[in-house]
């Protein structure tokens, strides 16, 4: 660790709230976290950064002692207590009262037997011994609180039934139910959208405001996107390799920083190399005045005898072109995912016209079907839920040629892999390994192997750089940029980072409640938008 790190880690008059002095976390041979020393005072706001892999959130949970079969040496203190000389059920007094942690993958966290009311009320119910009605009206609040519409229906959905923003922000309501001393805050923004993630770093800011209880809530922040942190942390932190390389306040770090690595992560920035699609480009896909609905139990005696329906796309009309990226952007529920599943003939529409090189969707069977797949991929927006746990990489980015190159031996198989593996950063080592040994970032990266190993005509990428760190984020945008350019690929790009649409696409789509409500040139819409929802998109985006 660098000198610099050692001397901002120093604890002034007031004893810090959280000290970790010397900490060493390893499994078997392999060192994940290396001589860390760091103090965090009650009230402050601390960022730790780094790439996918570099130990931040094996930081995080070793504070929380929630490591399996892992070596933890040194020391961690929470307001003056040894945390690695607790007992385990101490541990579970503390966890979720004093120290709370928002996990990265939210999906992965929330159980998927219970609705989001039962498992928040559960969390208020251990620990603060109140009655199961007072739980639910507490969890209600905290999901309003945290921005989601509709908090008393939503409060009896489960997790699957909720968009992937919407279930990290029942993740956040959950780790404030009981207002923590530390809250541990894991990418506790990747899935949201520019609004909604201005909203929770306010609500994070208030809560620190908040002196009802004198607490003074800390926060120590892992997180990937720097503009985030600018806004919000006080100290930052950077870990490269498991070793704290560089740490002190925002504006000197950001201003001047003195690690070679912290240089590199603060000049990642998305970087617009569009190349003009030509006119006499052909359409690959098209929509036309397209919806879909879904059904919903009507309320009350109805409800056992007949459902209702929602729409959640309505006369939706995109194309995309050979050598263009459309950009989808919207809040979380606005219907850019479902669009998207509708677009690949994985959502049956209510009406409209879907068509594939001037082809309908729904005219493909068998043979030609399974051939069409091949030409239409689509990342998803939680890598840990489409990966199957039970294959290792080589199997699972090597599926799709088995399925669809049939005449490959399995050595051209394997070398194929192993190729398209390196492209998205990760070298042949990890083709006998399983996703759970991944970080969330490195699962993002072998999702995104997988769809391009068949080099589809189409390529739908639901917030494909959304689980990345700024640099890798930066080499994928520069990856499927050069793919597109070499093979003519058409993406529909998903995301809530501007920024990133901002540097992909060459058209961008503005959805609001399953309704387009303006769509243009990129540079054009994000210049002088003309829809008020527009507006509010760019405004709220905290790097603007």
């Amino acid at each position: 660790m660098s000198a610099a790190a050692r001397n901002d880690a120093q604890p002034g008059a007031t004893p810090p709230l959280l000290e970790l002095e010397h900490l060493h976390v390893s499994f078997g041979d392999t060192v994940a976290v290396n001589d860390v020393t760091l103090a965090i005072a009650r009230g402050e706001r601390v960022a730790l950064v780094g790439e996918s892999g570099s130990g931040k959130s094996v930081t995080a949970l070793s504070i929380l002692r929630l490591l399996n079969d892992a070596q933890v040496s040194g020391s961690i203190r929470f307001d003056g207590a040894d945390l690695l000389a607790k007992s385990e059920r101490e541990m579970r007094g503390m966890r979720g009262s004093d120290i709370a942690m928002i996990f990265q993958e939210p999906m992965t966290a929330l159980n998927p037997l219970y609705t989001i009311g039962d498992q928040i009320a559960e969390t208020i119910v251990v620990h603060d011994g109140v009655s199961a009605s007072e739980a639910r009206k507490r969890a209600v609040a905290l999901l309003a609180r945290t921005g989601i519409a509709e908090p008393g229906k939503r409060v009896n959905s489960y997790p699957h039934q909720l968009s992937g923003g919407q279930r990290q922000r029942a993740m956040i309501a959950m780790a404030l139910a009981c207002r923590p001393r530390l809250l541990l805050a894991d990418e506790p923004t990747t899935a949201l959208d520019v609004t909604i993630r201005a909203q929770i770093v306010e609500l994070l800011l208030e809560l620190q405001r908040d002196e009802a209880e004198k607490r003074g809530m800390a926060v120590l922040l892992i997180t990937h996107d720097l503009n985030l942190v600018r806004h919000f942390a006080q100290r930052i932190a950077v870990m490269e390799r498991g070793v704290l390389v560089e740490s002190g306040p925002v504006e000197q770090v950001f201003e001047a920083p003195q690690h070679p690595y912290t240089q590199r992560l603060l000049a990642s920035r998305p970087q617009r190399t569009v190349v003009p699609v030509l006119p006499i480009s052909p359409v690959l896909l098209e929509a036309r005045e397209v919806s879909v609905d879904f059904r919903t139990k009507l309320p009350g005696f109805a409800g056992w005898f007949r459902s209702g329906r929602f729409r959640a796309v309505a006369d939706a009309n995109v194309s995309v072109r050979q050598g263009e990226t459309l950009g989808i952007v919207g809040e979380s529920g606005s219907g850019k995912s479902t669009l998207a599943m509708a677009l690949l003939g994985l959502q049956r529409t209510a009406h409209g016209a879907i068509e594939f090189q001037g082809r309908a969707l729904d005219s493909y069977r068998g043979a030609e079907q399974t051939a069409l797949r091949s030409n239409m991929q689509v990342v998803f927006q939680d890598p840990f839920s489409s990966l199957s746990p039970r294959q290792t990489i080589e199997r699972i980015v090597g599926e799709g040629l088995a399925l669809h190159r049939p005449q490959m031996t399995p050595q051209a198989r394997r070398d194929k892999v192993i190729a398209v593996l390196r492209e998205v950063g990760l070298d042949r080592t990890v083709l006998y390994r399983y996703p759970h040994e991944f970080s969330g970032g490195q699962r993002q990266r072998i999702a995104i192997a997988r769809a391009l190993v068949l080099e589809p005509r189409v390529l739908i990428l639901d917030e494909p750089t959304s689980a990345l760190d700024v640099s890798i984020q930066q080499q994928v945008l520069k990856l499927l940029g050069g793919l597109q350019q070499k093979y003519n690929l058409g993406f529909v790009f998903i995301s809530h980072d501007l920024a990133v649409i901002g540097a992909m696409a060459h058209r961008v789509a503005v959805m609001q409640n399953g309704s387009i409500v303006e769509s243009g040139e990129v540079e054009k819409i994000f210049a002088t938008p003309a829809h008020p929802y527009t507006r509010k998109l760019l405004k709220a985006a905290l790097d603007r």
